[in-house]
């Protein structure tokens, strides 16, 4: 069986580069419009940019961590990847759709694999409306932001500010405050991935908040709108044994 044609990415740090040099000389480097599999050398920040600046490629993204976080990454090695990438266990998942609307009204979209967040940008806690399917479930949330999460970003931010982590294939999103304060015993909730959330600014004139979807921020929103994406799939590789699912459950037990 001929061996997979592969296209390396790396991040711009200097590990991350020598690792670059070092692979492309061993294995090769094909454009990847050509390439067989993806190999993203870097942290989770940097497999999140591929995988956004792959996603029209419908070509698995294998990444090695040359960064500082690694939760989607496996283990760097240089000698053995052929065979690695042979045996690899193939994760699906689908990104969050958000649209933005500002208060000069112009409507930003992006695509979140991780989360899309609301977070205020003054000095004062923002205020939520929260509605769910188009029926209104919270009139008046006041907190420091909220996110709406993935199972494959509910390691990250979400469970920075305690949210519960999500099995990958549970096809439930995990919807968390962020320093609630009001209704203060607030802890979030799970809903079906098929829900469409809708969030409503309250005085954003007075409370501003911005809204942001892995990294692309949008400032001074009015709502913010977030559906699953299920016509986008991002395809990951990871080493039998250590794959998104294993790493859900072994991050519980940390």
């Amino acid at each position: 069986m001929s061996r997979a044609k592969i296209a390396f990415v790396a991040s711009s740090v200097p590990t991350a580069q020598t690792a670059l040099r070092d692979l492309a000389q061993l294995y090769g480097d094909v454009p990847q419009a050509k390439a067989d599999v993806i190999v993203a050398l870097g942290g989770d920040g940097f497999m999140l940019q591929t995988l956004h600046g792959t996603q029209g490629l419908d070509v698995p993204v294998y990444g090695m961590n040359r960064g500082t976080v690694g939760f989607l990454m496996n283990a760097y090695h240089d000698l053995d990847l052929p065979a690695r990438l042979a045996v690899a266990e193939e994760e699906v998942i689908n990104p969050l759709h958000m649209t933005a609307l500002t208060v000069d009204g112009a409507m930003h979209e992006a695509l979140a694999i991780n989360e899309v967040s609301l977070l205020r940008a003054g000095p004062q806690a923002a205020k939520l409306r929260i509605t769910v399917d188009g029926k209104l479930r919270m009139p008046e949330l006041v907190c420091d932001g909220a996110l709406l999460a993935t199972p494959a970003g509910s390691t990250a931010y979400n469970y920075s500010a305690h949210g519960p982590i999500l099995p990958i294939g549970s096809d439930v999103l995990t919807l968390t405050a962020m320093a609630a304060f009001r209704p203060r015993r607030w802890r979030g909730a799970l809903l079906p991935k098929k829900a469409v959330v809708r969030f409503d600014v309250i005085d954003p004139a007075k409370r501003p908040v911005m809204a942001d979807a892995d990294g692309k921020s949008v400032r001074d929103v009015v709502s913010v709108e977030i559906r699953s994406e299920p016509g986008i799939r991002h395809r990951i590789l990871f080493d039998p044994g250590h794959g998104l699912e294993e790493r859900l459950i072994r991050e519980q037990f940390a």
